[in-house]
């Protein structure tokens, strides 16, 4: 799923639009040479939607939420599991 074009057809399927800002501001730094794919641990959490819903509007915390929980279930985590909180948390967690 950590592909942008699957995440917004993801978002078309299940939200009605994709959302691509969205997923953009949440992969952000992938591929940058400071994380690579360790990316996820800064905007992969409850702080990541919390800051999206300030800079996208309130409507986007369950889309970035989806975004977050399909790249999470790339790493293992199931909705089982508990969501991480914030950037200490997702690594102390074992995610990266």
């Amino acid at each position: 799923m950590s592909k942008f074009e699957d995440h917004c057809k993801e978002s078309i399927e299940l939200f009605g639009r994709p959302y691509e800002l969205v997923h953009q501001w949440l992969d952000a730094l992938h591929g940058t040479e400071r994380y690579r794919m360790r990316h996820r641990r800064v905007r992969h959490h409850e702080a990541g939607i919390k800051e999206a819903t300030r800079i996208f509007g309130e409507e986007v915390g369950v889309v970035a939420r989806q975004h977050i929980i399909s790249d999470l279930k790339e790493e293992g985590w199931t909705e089982n599991d508990h969501f991480p909180v914030d950037e200490l948390d997702y690594v102390a967690m074992g995610l990266f």
